[in-house]
């Protein structure tokens, strides 16, 4: 049960109380950038999550400023589509509410509140409208996971590199793990899995397990490898699959 840490009180909430309740997630957004756009991914991987549990979700965007733009970025790095939450009354059903903003932004007095830290692009005075969109989108999304949402990121070459290398390699190996028989995820790491992204969507930790997956060697077979990450993946959405088929 996916629980995250209320910013108001310090204290764990619920994200989803009631059962197969619909859980209403808001992210608040204004001004195109790799802050805002951080602000919009966590909102994306809180719904990934709850529907991962069973849990509808109804994912909104609401701010001031570059909304057509955030919603084409947030569609290049492959977030769910975000409806339109300006002007919307309460009390439409939902059995929790989840605010998404950025640290330090305002954001409505009810439900849970979800602070997430700064992301800059590139080196210090760099501008988000031109660096945002130079990274490969699937680059630029694993990139803004790297780092707890808590820790403020910068987007800049050192990041986006890693974040391509480690992208590369892991479809590669994906691709290859495809081409032998095909094994269950091991409960084990399916629970690590899931209690990693159900502790505060600790996303660094779910990485963490992929990596430790990888390197596993022989003690782990190829096919429930594939499996593991194409499971993750669920929740990351990073098209680990993407190569599935490609020449050796």
């Amino acid at each position: 049960m996916l629980r995250i840490i209320d910013a108001r009180t310090g204290e764990p909430a619920l994200a989803a109380p009631v059962r197969r309740g619909l859980t209403r997630v808001q992210a608040h957004a204004s001004g195109y950038g790799a802050a805002s756009l951080r602000v919009l991914l966590v909102a994306d991987l809180l719904v990934r999550a709850l529907e991962l549990g069973g849990t509808p979700a109804w994912l909104l965007l609401t701010g001031d400023r570059d909304q057509a733009e955030l919603r084409a970025g947030a569609t290049a790095l492959g977030m769910h589509p975000f409806e339109d939450g300006r002007d919307l009354g309460a009390g439409v059903g939902e059995a929790q509410i989840l605010h998404v903003v950025g640290e330090g932004a305002p954001s409505p007095d009810d439900g849970v509140r979800i602070a997430v830290a700064p992301a800059e692009d590139g080196p210090p005075g760099a501008s988000s409208r031109e660096a945002v969109p130079d990274a490969d989108p699937a680059v630029l999304r694993l990139a803004l996971l790297a780092a707890p949402r808590a820790e403020p990121l910068r987007l800049d070459a050192t990041a986006l590199t890693e974040a391509r290398d480690t992208l590369a390699r892991w479809r590669r190996a994906v691709a290859d793990w495809a081409r032998q028989p095909s094994r269950p995820v091991p409960e084990e790491l399916r629970a690590r899995l899931r209690a990693a992204w159900e502790d505060d969507l600790d996303v660094p930790e779910v990485l963490s397990v992929l990596r430790w997956v990888g390197d596993a060697g022989p003690d782990l077979p190829a096919g429930a490898r594939f499996e593991t990450y194409a499971y993750a993946d669920r929740l990351l959405g990073l098209e680990l699959t993407r190569d599935l088929g490609a020449p050796a």
